[in-house]
């Protein structure tokens, strides 16, 4: 069985949120003020996470990440993830860091290689301002701490001009002794998180100012299908690195991806304001099956609809969505 859109991409990757509260607070992610939490009997339980996911591995998804908001904040992540892992798919996870050294056995024990830590700068002061919280030091420690138990690691670092578009060559450069995957992430529009395009660092940008510095010592990668990425490696280095270019060349052609909220709320697409409720099918014991194909055959072709970069740039349609902690990650 698989799960396929009107323009012939399969999904297979499912990306569940397990809570909108995270122990930072990114400028990029959610409101100064934050935002309304909604009340944990809206949430779904942990064995309602277990029963939505399984529907979806029995319809052909191998891959689950956990999201947030941070997950690890959540009090039954451990129960959540041992009852995961029953399951026949890949489990990965996206986390800020601060709290995964206390759940690297629980990892190891379920089977969990891949992890992909938020980190906009390698600056103490620059982590702090963005953040809006002192955990640094505490998020290097973890990082070498992943590295040296042989976990998959991807360092994901959102790109804003005037901030940390000086510390592209450095974010390259740590690759060379590291093992790592670094993705530059081009800066994306969400509720509250003040977008313009004056802040957007495209593509071509960062590769032109790659290639001055390493010249024919970059080499361009080949992209797996459904990769989000656009891959590069500095030749002798250890680690990677790749843009993920969502504004000025989107990868929506392989996309094989679904959202799944804390509220059991389905999105086929993370810039597509509309919503499937799957978690009030499974309280009332219905079927949900249906609703999981009907959402996703209605997935459009490109960033929920905004094919242009007109329709992206306009504050109408980008910012008709829910902030990014209360999508997940």
């Amino acid at each position: 069985m698989t799960i396929q859109d009107q323009h012939n991409r399969v999904h297979n990757y499912l990306r569940i949120s397990l809570t909108e509260k995270c122990n930072l607070r990114c400028t990029y992610c959610m409101p100064a003020d934050g935002i309304p939490l909604l009340p944990s009997a809206k949430l779904m339980s942990a064995d309602e996470v277990y029963e939505i996911a399984e529907q979806f591995v029995k319809m052909g998804v191998n891959k689950i990440r956990l999201t947030g908001g941070e997950p690890l904040v959540r009090k039954d992540f451990e129960a959540i993830l041992r009852k995961l892992a029953t399951l026949d798919a890949e489990l990965a996870i996206s986390s800020n860091g601060i709290l995964i050294d206390k759940y690297i056995p629980l990892f190891k024990e379920v089977g969990l290689k891949k992890i992909n830590l938020s980190l906009d700068s390698l600056k103490p002061e620059k982590f702090h301002h963005i953040t809006r919280r002192d955990h640094f030091n505490k998020v290097m420690q973890n990082l070498q701490l992943l590295l040296s138990k042989g976990f998959e690691v991807k360092i994901n670092v959102v790109l804003m001009r005037n901030f940390n578009e000086d510390e592209i060559i450095d974010f390259i450069a740590f690759t060379e002794t590291h093992n790592v995957d670094v993705r530059l992430i081009e800066f994306m529009p969400f509720d509250g998180n003040n977008w313009n395009s004056d802040k957007l660092i495209p593509l071509k940008e960062i590769t032109e100012l790659a290639g001055k510095i390493y010249g024919d010592r970059l080499q361009k990668l080949v992209d797996d299908r459904h990769d989000t990425t656009k891959n590069f490696q500095v030749k002798g280095f250890k680690g990677r690195w790749g843009v993920i270019s969502t504004v000025t060349s989107p990868f929506c052609s392989g996309c094989n991806r679904m959202r799944l909220t804390a509220d059991g709320k389905m999105k086929n697409c993370l810039f597509d304001n509309n919503e499937m409720d799957l978690l009030t099918a499974v309280r009332n014991n219905q079927p949900f099956e249906h609703l999981i194909k009907l959402a996703v055959w209605k997935k459009h072709a490109v960033r929920g609809g905004m094919d242009t970069a007109e329709k992206f740039s306009d504050e109408t349609l980008n910012q008709e969505n829910r902030s990014m902690i209360a999508i997940g990650g």
